[in-house]
């Protein structure tokens, strides 16, 4: 299960049974970081996920900021909630192809706050599975 951690929103995807391909997503509403982290953990318990993929936003230049600090401070949690091991994936660039991809799908822009989460994780989630491979 791939997670983009957002402040308001998280995106969450799984993949197949094979761990193939990127399968379901959706968006998690959640502002709390501890009951985020205990959801997602019911979640990934519920669909049988042997491993977390956690976005870690990192600068283009590859340093981190702010954000990078709150996913580390949340995989810890993800960590003691799910008993999973949960894996820090860079995951820069993946919110403006999400938009990307919503924009070429014909979406509005004012509908892509709903979704873009959802597609950042599957995106995060194609690229984990990738390098699988």
């Amino acid at each position: 299960m791939a997670i983009d951690y957002g402040d308001r929103r998280i995106g969450l995807a799984v993949s197949d049974p094979l761990g193939l391909l990127a399968g379901e997503a959706w968006t998690l509403e959640e502002w709390d970081m501890e009951r985020a982290s205990q959801r997602i953990s019911r979640e990934a318990a519920d669909r049988d996920v042997g491993t977390l993929v956690l976005g870690l936003p990192k600068n283009m230049d590859g340093s981190e900021g702010p954000r990078a600090e709150k996913s580390r401070l949340f995989r810890q949690l993800l960590l003691r909630d799910s008993g999973l091991p949960v894996l820090l994936w860079d995951e820069r660039r993946s919110s403006i192809e999400a938009h990307a991809i919503l924009h070429a799908s014909g979406k509005k822009e004012k509908k892509h706050r709903k979704t873009v989460d959802a597609v950042a994780a599957s995106l995060i989630l194609e690229s984990y599975l990738g390098s699988l491979r």
